[in-house]
């Protein structure tokens, strides 16, 4: 597993997509950066981070995804390889919040972007991108945030964490639908009543029974009957 160390990188996704492009990289490949400029979220939301604190850090996954429909899997995988990592760190309380958010408690404590690149000969390439909070403890502005040292109250060694998510994530990528029925169990909120509110303002009490292999999220009303929705299509407030 080769692992490039850099101080500073606009988006450690996008690095490892231009070193693919520009050389033949093995599997597994990890880039990691004390500082992003412009880390990137979910549907093109911003992803900050304390520079020199934190972990960012993307890892290049070759044909691990077979088609669009088992895209969701992998994230699946990842998710699952990184809550496995922290627990062995006694990290409380983790759980994923639907899509991709890594949650110690209340508090968001990572998050996941993977991009997948779709080639014509019918190979699919993916960076899997990972923020990580690890040792800030400052997040004015930002009340829904925490970090590992904030759930713990100690300090950890990042390039220990990169290291072990990196394995695990390899590890997991190998066996996609377990990690589905596992990332199923960590749903943050799954069966509790919940709140929730639609694009268009409207908000509605539900309760999370599931997400299907495409990553859609089934919500039961309050009148039993199931609906899905896919991402930024519902927002959970909690």
């Amino acid at each position: 597993m080769r692992f490039v160390k850099l101080d500073a990188t606009r988006s450690t996704n996008d690095f490892l997509k231009e070193l693919s492009a520009a050389e033949p990289l093995e599997n597994f490949t990890v880039v990691s950066a004390e500082s992003q400029t412009q880390g990137k979220g979910q549907m093109g939301a911003v992803w900050t981070s304390e520079a020199g604190k934190n972990l960012t850090m993307s890892v290049l996954a070759k044909d691990v995804v077979a088609d669009i429909q088992s895209v969701f899997l992998l994230n699946a995988a990842v998710a699952t390889a990184v809550v496995d990592v922290l627990k062995r760190h006694a990290i409380p309380q983790l759980q994923i919040k639907w899509p991709n958010d890594i949650m110690a408690g209340n508090k968001k404590v990572g998050g996941i972007l993977i991009e997948n690149s779709f080639k014509s000969d019918g190979s699919v390439s993916s960076v899997v991108g990972l923020g990580l909070n690890v040792n800030q403890t400052n997040f004015n502005g930002l009340p829904q945030a925490s970090s590992l040292s904030l759930a713990t109250g100690r300090m950890f060694d990042r390039d220990e964490l990169l290291v072990q998510i990196a394995e695990a994530v390899k590890e997991n990528a190998g066996q996609l639908e377990p990690a589905w029925e596992r990332y199923s169990s960590l749903l943050f909120r799954k069966g509790v009543p919940t709140a929730f509110q639609l694009p268009n303002g409207e908000r509605f009490m539900g309760i999370i029974a599931d997400v299907t292999l495409e990553g859609k999220l089934q919500v039961q009303l309050e009148d039993g009957s199931l609906v899905v929705f896919g991402i930024k299509e519902i927002q959970m407030l909690y």
